[in-house]
């Protein structure tokens, strides 16, 4: 059992930040005050569209870059059951801005009424237009995301080294949501955790994967990680992922996979979203910048 001591800079969030907020009983509450707030106009730096296969992105272009350059594909959380690609409208325009690069959300389906593979293939459906954009160098391709988006970019990772279409450049795993199995681990409850617990992890995998094979629905389960792109992980001790999302970094690293490993003591699940400013929300965030320089410089070498 982990420490429930939160981050000194964490705690005041913490106080304010439910233990759980998706059951089958509140999504569709969640999802009706989904649409109401990121129903707003888009600010002016971001293309809203709607591609021909009828999937949704926003476009996010660096200032001032003229010759073609990298890109990164973010992937939205929340427990493949809610969420919209606004709410991640700030970060995707720090990553654009600090990195000088362009940056696509993309609006996947959501489970249950899109149960695996549907989510998967309407990013991967993104990661193939952001990759033939006039302003992106497709040998400097980036994918992201966040818990069930984290989950999401590593079935990403796989698909995209199956179809050898799409040569990746890195993927940036954040607290990803990649392993079932968790559900089924007893003590894992703990009085630190915040917006994801066990009851809500269980409805967020039996509503992505419906009848699907777990075997090759879930990045974890699968045998051969061989051949993927470096791999950024990081995680908060207080996060019901931390123990599968290290057993996947060790994974990968035993696979010939290049993986950089963040693990933040005391931090809850979304602590990054919920208390930006905190200096060690910024620390994680600059972690992720750095390893997307290093590839993209290198991929540009």
């Amino acid at each position: 059992m982990h420490s429930i001591e939160i981050h000194p800079e964490l705690r005041r969030a913490a106080r304010l930040v439910p233990k759980q907020i998706i059951t089958p009983v509140t999504l569709p509450f969640m999802r009706a005050a989904s649409r109401l707030m990121w129903r707003k106009a888009p600010a002016d730096d971001v293309d809203v569209l709607t591609l021909s296969s009828g999937v949704g992105v926003r476009l996010f272009r660096p200032e001032g870059v003229a010759t073609p350059g990298p890109a990164l594909l973010w992937i939205h959380g929340g427990g493949y059951v809610i969420g919209d690609a606004a709410q991640d409208d700030v970060l995707c325009r720090r990553f654009a801005n600090e990195l000088g690069v362009t940056v696509v959300s993309v609006n996947y389906r959501l489970a249950p009424q899109h149960p695996y593979p549907a989510p998967l293939e309407d990013c991967y459906t993104a990661l193939s237009w952001l990759a033939t954009l006039p302003a992106v160098d497709a040998t400097r391709v980036a994918i992201g995301g966040a818990s069930a988006g984290g989950g999401l970019a590593a079935a990403l990772a796989l698909l995209a080294r199956d179809r050898g279409e799409i040569p990746l450049a890195a993927q940036i795993l954040v607290y990803p949501m990649i392993d079932d199995r968790t559900v089924d681990r007893a003590g894992l409850d703990n009085p630190g955790h915040r917006l994801w617990n066990q009851s809500s992890n269980q409805f967020g995998w039996r509503a992505y994967l419906g009848d699907a094979d777990p075997e090759v629905a879930v990045p974890a389960r699968r045998a051969d990680l061989e051949g993927l792109p470096p791999a950024w992980i990081g995680v908060g001790t207080l996060d019901l992922f931390h123990d599968e999302d290290l057993a996947y970094a060790e994974r990968l690293r035993a696979a010939g996979v290049q993986v950089e490993v963040e693990v933040v003591d005391g931090a809850f699940h979304g602590f990054d979203g919920v208390a930006p400013k905190a200096e060690v929300s910024r620390s994680f965030f600059n972690s992720q910048c750095a390893l997307l320089r290093t590839v993209f410089a290198s991929a540009a070498a």
